[in-house]
């Protein structure tokens, strides 16, 4: 299967059913080797293009991952970055918020690691966790201290949506380049994921007891992703739901979207004026005597 970005991407304003969106779809790979080799040749042209990006100095780059637990977003991160300079990439992972995080406003805490120009910023979990765990679990917000004002069910939602797209928004006009990925994983495929933890030693401490109570929570989740995705996929930051029951499948996707991402910005290497020129030949004829 050829991958086409357009298939995944959630529309401005769109009305996604979760329940209506694959999990899983036709591979793009026909073995585990040419896997190996379409992958290799992404990571390659993004290597490629994150150089440019650096030397370009120009833009930033924010990719966010969201997804229910087992859905593959460390490894996708880490397979599909694997050829990118440590130097021109940061990746940032967002758990329960820390005492001083929550004493802040809600987006404080991530606005502190976003990518400067000429870098890929990728978040592990990001701000939506503040309309997705915290719209599921209410009482995350009586922990932040807000006032009792600013917590009512029926406009609280509304305001942080406001508060997330303003922000993308403003980074937007000022030369970040954000894309969003929430890996979509079904319910059984998890299951899985889970019993495979359990039973492989080395993945053992993957696991927790808390990521089975949270199980008993998926339709709110499915219901809290789906607000998500349609209230704050713009033409600027959009959403891609990316089926991920097969992960070298998630990869490739998401690896395809990250390059067309960065090709869209047309960048070019800085060109040396006259005087550098003529530096650099001095320097040259230096070297060669």
């Amino acid at each position: 299967m050829e991958i086409n970005s357009r298939d995944f991407r959630v529309p401005e304003g769109g009305r996604v059913k979760l329940d209506k969106w694959p999990t899983k779809v036709e591979p793009a790979y026909s073995s585990r080797e040419h896997y190996q080799q379409l992958l290799g040749e992404h990571v390659a042209r993004l290597s490629s293009l994150q150089q440019l990006l650096y030397a370009f100095n120009r833009y930033a780059v924010l990719l966010i991952f969201q997804a229910m637990d087992a859905a593959g977003k460390d490894g996708a991160i880490k397979h599909v970055m694997s050829g990118v300079n440590p130097q021109g990439c940061q990746v940032f992972s967002f758990k329960h918020p820390s005492p001083i995080e929550l004493q802040h406003d809600f987006l404080w805490r991530t606005t502190r690691d976003l990518p400067e120009r000429g870098r890929i910023g990728i978040f592990n979990r990001s701000y939506y966790e503040e309309v997705l765990i915290a719209r599921v679990h209410p009482e995350i917000l009586d922990n932040e201290g807000l006032p009792d004002a600013l917590l009512d069910e029926k406009t609280v939602w509304h305001d942080r949506y406001r508060s997330i797209l303003d922000l993308e928004l403003h980074l937007s006009g000022n030369g970040t380049r954000i894309v969003k990925f929430y890996l979509h994983i079904s319910k059984e495929e998890q299951r899985k994921r889970f019993l495979q933890r359990i039973d492989d030693p080395e993945k053992n401490w993957k696991f927790s007891v808390a990521d089975v109570e949270e199980r008993r929570y998926w339709n709110q989740y499915m219901k809290a992703y789906e607000e998500c995705l349609n209230a704050s996929s713009t033409q600027r930051a959009p959403w891609y739901i990316v089926p991920a029951d097969d992960k070298e499948n998630a990869r490739l996707i998401v690896s395809k979207i990250v390059l067309e991402t960065l090709e869209e910005l047309e960048m070019t290497y800085p060109k040396a004026h006259a005087e550098r020129r003529k530096e650099l030949q001095s320097i040259r004829a230096q070297l060669e005597k």
